[in-house]
């Protein structure tokens, strides 16, 4: 045995006393490795999460923009001048922009319509325009400038509201927003070449530059009466 009050015996304390630095040294310089990685890995982290938000954020509003703006078709009128009997010849749109919704800028806005098997891409014509802010008794006077210029590719334009003059203060890029109500018009003769007879679908859009587009679905009635006739 060794003498616990030895030589030999405090010999091998200090050298346990000197292994036990070693081993404290080495994970020291695991411990700060560790450190480094950490906070290199934490610094890409924060990067791609800033980045990361940063698109959800502008994807977000894209979203929002293009869900929440569109524009509404409110009704849709007929008009058949030989009522009784005839054929419907021309239609208006009543529209308006969805509620909370971007604005809409007209000249950048197509009416789809399909009709026995035919579609139509309309645009806008600027010379096709009508102020009626002012009141009318008759939206379907043929005098209009909004029925006498539109052809066989375009719409017209019926402005009945508009308080901050968006659509009324510029005829070649009308601007629809909150609070403003108008007539799309469409010649249905230049457009097909006839009018339409009875029980006839219809269907179609309104479709903004950008949004969601209003609808057009009816079947035109099986006798016309009137002169003026609600389709939609």
């Amino acid at each position: 045995m060794i003498d616990e009050g030895g030589e030999t015996v405090g010999w091998l304390r200090r050298m346990k006393k000197d292994r036990k630095g070693a081993i404290g040294i080495e994970i020291l310089i695991v411990f700060i490795a560790i450190v480094l990685v950490a906070a290199v890995s934490a610094a890409v982290l924060i990067q791609t999460v800033g980045f990361l938000q940063q698109k959800a954020t502008a994807t977000g509003r894209e979203t929002t923009k293009e869900v929440s703006s569109g524009i509404k078709v409110v009704k849709v009128l007929g008009y058949d001048p030989d009522a009784p009997g005839g054929t419907i010849e021309k239609l208006a749109i009543y529209v308006e922009p969805n509620t909370g919704g971007q604005p809409i800028d007209l000249s950048n806005t197509i009416v789809s319509l399909s009709v026995n098997n035919k579609t139509a891409e309309l645009i806008y014509n600027p010379n096709a325009y009508t102020d009626l802010t002012t009141g009318s008794n008759n939206v379907f006077d043929s005098s209009l400038n909004a029925w006498n210029y539109t052809t066989a590719n375009t719409f017209g334009i019926i402005v009945l509201q508009d308080a901050d003059g968006s659509v009324t203060g510029n005829n070649a890029s009308p601007t629809l927003d909150s609070g403003d109500k108008v007539i799309l018009t469409v010649d249905l003769t230049k457009v097909f070449g006839s009018g339409l007879g009875n029980r006839i679908p219809v269907s179609g859009e309104v479709r903004p530059e950008f949004g969601a587009p209003g609808i057009i679905e009816f079947i035109t009635p099986p006798a016309y009466t009137e002169n003026c006739i609600e389709l939609q």
